[in-house]
Formats: structure tokens, sequence, C-alpha cells
């Protein structure tokens, strides 16, 4: 595994203090998790689906309580870019990792390799493109019905190729933002009426509603 490491932004860069404060905590958990992972080698495959959760997840987790919303608009899109920047080259870097790993069967059953490498390879495939989710979308799908994917995991990687391809959403599992909230894109989803039902018979956890509540304490975001 080649770590890329993530430098935090320099004066050089056409941030303001302010900008470069607030993007701070997604980019120094980057560089931390990093750092650690350099220290030593891992111990074994399931390490090394480890250390790839951490770095997919913990720059995630630190984004929710990013809030952009008090910078001015030119400092806010630089901001931006600068943050996703660094997300997406750790995102590239564990798909490069993944993409070798990949068992002969076309992917990793939980029967076989646990829950924890099934779930973080699907994290990893879900934040890729749209040609990984061409290619691995159609392999997950049988495996639904067998218990060896996630019905939800499935239902999220559907949801995020159609609606890149510019078609509905299936299980309304995909957030637009409106007047600064994010919100589930209804005008983009097949067949409302049914939807629960479609999202009750993928196993997953929360209703509509309940999906969107988790969503209702993020910071502002900016509409496209």
């Amino acid at each position: 595994m080649a770590l890329l490491f993530i430098q935090q932004p320099s004066a050089a860069d056409p941030l303001s203090e302010d900008a470069r404060a607030a993007i701070a905590p997604v980019i120094e958990v980057i560089r931390t998790e990093q750092m650690k992972q350099a220290a030593s080698a891992p111990a074994d495959l399931n390490e090394r689906f480890l250390r790839m959760y951490r770095l997919d997840q913990d720059s995630r987790k630190a984004l929710q309580d990013i809030d952009l919303s008090g910078l001015p608009d030119d400092q806010r899109q630089v901001a931006e870019r600068v943050m996703w920047e660094a997300i997406e080259a750790v995102d590239q870097q564990n798909q490069e990792d993944l993409l070798e790993l990949i068992p002969p069967e076309g992917w990793f059953y939980k029967s076989i390799y646990g829950e924890g490498p099934a779930q973080t390879a699907f994290l990893i495939i879900q934040h890729s493109n749209v040609d990984l989710w061409r290619r691995f979308l159609p392999i997950l799908e049988p495996l639904v019905a067998t218990g060896e994917v996630r019905g939800e995991s499935y239902g999220l990687m559907y949801d995020r190729l159609a609606i890149n391809e510019g078609r509905p959403q299936r299980y309304g599992t995909q957030m637009t933002c409106k007047a600064g909230k994010f919100v589930i894109d209804l005008e983009n989803l097949e067949d409302p009426e049914n939807v629960e039902e479609r999202r009750r018979a993928m196993g997953f956890r929360w209703t509509l509603s309940e999906y969107q509540a988790l969503f209702d304490d993020y910071p502002p975001c900016r509409e496209n």
C-alpha cells in the first residue's frame, strides 16, 4: 500500500486564514492517519482493510462538522476544492489498493472475508466513479439474495449510478441541497408511491422520513 501524504495548505495557497482554519480538521485527520499507518506495515489482510476503512471514513466524519457558510463566496469555493482534492486523493489510493485485492469470485463475500472487509470494499467502490459502479453493481445484485451483500449497500450504489446517468433513483438514498439544507431528491425518484416497500424489501434501516432526519443537523450546504 503506497501512502499518498496530504499536506496542510501552505501560506502560498489562495486561502485566507479563516478558510484554512475551517478545513483544517479534514486535512489534519487525513495527515494524522497516514502518518500512523506509515509507521508500520499491516499485520494481515484484515488490518489492510481496517486501514483503508479509516482513511475512507475519518475525513468524512470530520467533514460533517465543516461549516463554510461564513466565508466569502470565492474563499468558500477554494476551500471546498482544496478539501475535496485531499479526500479524493485518498479515495483514489484506496481504489487502487482495493482493486489489487479483488478475489477470483469478483467480490469480498462476507462468508469468506467477514463483515468488516466486505463493507469496507463497498464504501471504497461507493466513493469511486461511474466506471467502477457499472463494473460492480451487476456483481453485487445477485449477492443480495444470498446474504453476501447488504441490500442497503446495493441500493445506495444503484441510486448513485442512476443519478449520475440521469435516471431517477429507486430507493431515495441520494440527497440534494435546497435552501441551504440537505434533502432527499424526491424530484428524481422512481415510482414514489412504492418507495417504502422497495426499501423494506432491501432491508433499509430507516424510512424516508427517518433517513431525512439524519441530515437535519448537518452544516448549511450550497446549491450547485
